[in-house]
């Protein structure tokens, strides 16, 4: 078919904030996405205040934010991002996905195709993470 952009695999997952481990409460708070065949390893933040509070009023939303900046540091490189930052896309969105019991949790990481990672990224907030509605 000519006219139709071509499109690729690629994968995602959903970082979660779980404020309280021990409750395994959690509130999704970003995705991070990855498209080997464009070379694309992207992530999207949101954490909302209201809904932290809701699960643990003592939760620390500067020090969560944070963290959350850093998985989005580890995607793009920047210069905070370590030893992670300088690894192969691929390497890293395994690292950011890999299961760990800490604040930040990767939930399971899913397949799509997209014409458009860095747009798709951006539907995958709005669907998954921003409030209904908003």
């Amino acid at each position: 078919m000519t006219g139709m952009p071509s499109r690729d695999t690629f994968e995602y997952a959903v970082l979660r904030v779980v404020p309280r481990v021990e409750r395994g409460e959690s509130l999704n708070a970003g995705v991070l996405v990855y498209c080997r065949q464009r070379d694309y390893l992207g992530s999207r933040v949101h954490l909302d205040p209201d809904r932290l509070r809701a699960l643990d009023p003592t939760a620390d939303a500067a020090a969560i934010a944070r963290a959350l900046r850093a998985a989005t540091d580890v995607c793009s490189a920047e210069p905070g991002a370590g030893a992670a930052g300088r690894e192969a896309l691929g390497s890293r969105f395994r690292w950011l996905t890999a299961p760990r019991s800490t604040v930040i949790q990767p939930g399971p990481v899913h397949t799509g195709l997209t014409a458009d990672p860095d747009a798709e990224a951006d539907r995958l907030l709005r669907v998954l993470v921003l409030p209904v509605g908003g």
